[in-house]
């Protein structure tokens, strides 16, 4: 056996259909299309449409709703606090809050606020200033010696151009 006798399996590979080549290769004239109507147009495909009844998709109901305001939090563990304590990129002496958060690059926006999550341990004193916290980062913090304090949440502007709160 020699590299210019390798090849595939007889079957194997199957070249595509070439359409639109004159009528002797049987594919030509109306490319397989029958005649006339929408559906022998190139770009036409009606998805969902039902002849004019109502569609499938439009007669069943709508279920739920998004506020259009909610709160987007910028999440952060105490793993993630307690690395970047680690790492001194974050003053313990000094109250952490979301700019220093930010500097420090736990994450790149605050967004709405800042939420506390219990994931993970944290084994360094800390003061915190956050939007939120879980009921067991709370305690967690404050095992160590640490205080959370919990202030109102930041206020964005609507597309009309008053306030609402998040």
């Amino acid at each position: 056996m020699r590299l210019n006798d390798i090849s595939d399996n007889a079957g194997a590979r199957r070249s595509r259909r070439r359409i639109g080549r004159g009528i002797g290769s049987g594919m030509g004239k109306t490319s397989s299309r029958g005649q006339k109507g929408a559906k022998s147009r190139s770009g036409s495909s009606i998805k969902g449409f039902e002849g004019g009844q109502m569609p499938l998709h439009m007669r069943l109901p709508k279920r739920g709703f998004n506020k259009p305001f909610r709160a987007h939090y910028a999440e952060v563990t105490l793993v993630r606090l307690q690395r970047a304590l680690d790492a001194g990129r974050l003053d313990a002496s000094q109250p952490v809050d979301a700019e220093a958060l930010v500097k420090a690059g736990v994450f790149k926006k605050s967004r709405d606020g800042v939420r506390l999550l219990a994931t993970g341990s944290l084994n360094t004193k800390v003061d915190l200033v956050v939007t939120g916290a879980t009921a067991a980062a709370v305690k967690a913090v404050e095992a160590v010696g640490g205080t959370v304090t919990i202030v109102a949440k930041a206020k964005t502007e609507s597309k009309d151009g008053e306030e609402a709160s998040s």
